[in-house]
Formats: structure tokens, C-alpha cells, sequence
């Protein structure tokens, strides 16, 4: 993640449905860049940037989605000890990105944005 606190400051600024929305697209990224191998480190990136967003969010969530919130942080911590190995291999790469994609809309509809 470029500068931490810069980006930490910026998604503050947002209510907490636009944060979840930006949590949400970071997990499209995950599944749209999934599919070509030479995007391994973006990928990665994505995923440690996702934790963050996690982290700043989820104490002004209500509890439901604190729980999801701490849920997926803990999914992201397993797949990236594991990340070489899943990367090398497209069928448990192919599994993560349709995982993020089941997270990133578990998260849209929990920021109400849809509604």
C-alpha cells in the first residue's frame, strides 16, 4: 500500500456506506485481476489493501456486520499465508477470485448502497 496514512485519511472521509462500497470494488479487483497470472502483486496488494479498509470500518459498523467484516479480514489473513501457493495454481486461484466476488457483493448489499 503506497502511503497508509494518506489513504487512511481519505476513506475517512466517507460515510460508512461508501467505505463498504470501496471495500466492495477492492473485492471486484481481486476476482477481475485474478485471471491473469502475471497479476500476482496487485492482487496481493489488493488483498492487504482490503484488510486496512476492514480495519478502519468495522468499529462504526453496527454489530451483524462487524461480524462479517471480521469473518472476511480473517478469510484475506488465510489466503494471503497460503498466496504463492494459491497463485500457482489456477484451479485454487480461480476458487479465490470467485470467493472475492461472492465477498464483494455480500459487501455491497451490506453498505446499502443498492437500496
Amino acid at each position: 500500500m503506497r502511503d497508509r496514512r494518506t489513504i487512511q485519511e481519505r476513506y475517512l472521509c466517507d460515510d460508512l456506506p461508501v467505505r463498504l462500497g470501496g471495500l466492495a470494488a477492492n473485492l471486484a479487483r481481486v476476482k477481475s485481476f485474478s485471471d491473469h497470472p502475471d497479476h500476482r502483486d496487485v492482487v496481493e496488494k489488493l488483498l492487504d489493501e482490503s484488510k486496512f479498509l476492514i480495519e478502519w470500518t468495522a468499529a462504526e459498523a453496527k454489530i451483524d456486520v462487524q461480524a462479517e467484516l471480521i469473518e472476511l479480514q480473517v478469510q484475506l489473513a488465510r489466503w494471503q499465508r497460503s498466496w504463492t501457493d494459491i497463485w500457482a495454481d489456477p484451479a485454487r486461484r480461480a476458487a479465490v477470485a470467485e470467493q472475492a466476488r461472492i465477498w464483494s457483493e455480500r459487501v455491497l448489499q451490506m453498505s446499502g448502497l443498492l437500496r
